[in-house]
């Protein structure tokens, strides 16, 4: 079974749920959680959750969210997340968990358990629910806010090895390039030139997509900088979440339309799950030597439950082999 390690005080919500989630996966996989042992299984008693079959390592310090996430290689290296990726990184795991700082996640990626060689940078590859019921995958979601074309070249390879190999039963990604027309011509000349790459790549390129087309699913890989590409997954989260709330408000306005909202019920519910990203429990981070996955900040037991069903996943698919075998071909025929 695939071994993964939580950062079990990672995120808003955390230890409680961190502890749920764990408790909820562990059919999924063998857990770790690192993190102040004896304040875990004091939150765990308090919540009646079960240790038994999860793994503790102890790590005295957090990662505070506020902190430069550079402190994660000296003044916190004893945090959970430090430890958790240093596990990460002697084979103690097949996978990490985090729903901590996205900075010191990034930083402790790369640094602690090292690139693929040949990535100029990893990138945050974030799942997004679309019309034709499968969700596409944007990178970068918020890890490079400066790339040049030769970046997002990489992300569109990599990420086209994971949808793949994880999400597309082996068939091949359609691409897009996230811009303000479909033109070839549109855009900064990041974009002219990112998609003058793309084309010319061998990957699956159905070129531009503007944002209005991209919860319709207008490509299963949307390639863009951290910057554009985190404003783009904000929007739709915000958008999102005020609809369900005014749908809710419409059907709780009288008699009638409570008698509505009963009939429709069922289907509205399925609608909120495809919206909620507790569903993808967390994104994977590409470009680096094991599989990290960084969870939403926000997350409950549901979302970290999901993020180990995720974590495993990556884990037993081989994309770490797949994108560095798809790099060193890509750079030999360079």
């Amino acid at each position: 079974m695939t071994r993964v390690i939580i950062d079990a005080f990672g995120g808003d919500n955390a230890p409680l749920s961190v502890l749920e989630g764990a408790l909820k996966a562990k059919e999924l996989a063998d857990i770790t959680l690192v993190g102040d042992e004896q304040l875990l299984r004091q939150k765990a008693a308090e919540a009646g959750i079960p240790l038994t079959g999860i793994d503790l390592v102890h790590a005295p310090d957090v990662m505070p969210m506020e902190e430069e996430p550079r402190a994660i290689l000296k003044a916190y290296k004893d945090s959970s997340m430090a430890v958790g990726l240093r596990l990460l990184a002697e084979g103690r795991g097949d996978a990490f968990i985090s729903a901590g700082s996205t900075g010191a996640l990034l930083m402790g990626a790369t640094f602690l358990v090292k690139r693929i060689k040949g990535v100029s940078r990893p990138a945050i590859a974030t799942l997004l629910p679309t019309a034709k019921g499968t969700p596409a995958m944007l990178m970068d979601a918020g890890a490079n806010a400066e790339c040049r074309p030769e970046m997002l070249l990489q992300f569109a390879q990599m990420g086209s090895v994971y949808y793949s190999r994880v999400l597309g039963g082996g068939k091949p990604a359609t691409v897009g390039l996230v811009n303000i027309g479909t033109e070839s011509h549109k855009g900064d000349p990041l974009r002219q030139e990112t998609y003058a790459l793309l084309k010319e790549s061998g990957l699956h390129f159905v070129g531009n997509v503007e944002a209005r087309e991209v919860p319709y699913g207008a490509a299963d890989l949307l390639i863009t900088d951290g910057f554009t590409g985190n404003v783009l997954l904000k929007t739709m989260e915000g958008s999102a979440g005020m609809l369900m709330k005014e749908i809710k408000g419409i059907f709780m306005q009288n008699l009638r339309t409570k008698i509505a909202g009963l009939l429709v019920k069922p289907y509205v519910k399925g609608l909120k799950a495809r919206m909620d990203t507790r569903e993808y429990g967390g994104a994977p981070v590409l470009g680096v030597q094991k599989p990290v996955i960084k969870a939403h900040g926000n997350s409950d037991g549901l979302a970290i439950c999901n993020a180990v069903r995720v974590a495993a996943e990556f884990a037993e698919a081989g994309v770490i082999q797949a994108v560095s075998a798809t790099l060193k071909g890509a750079e030999e025929d360079g």
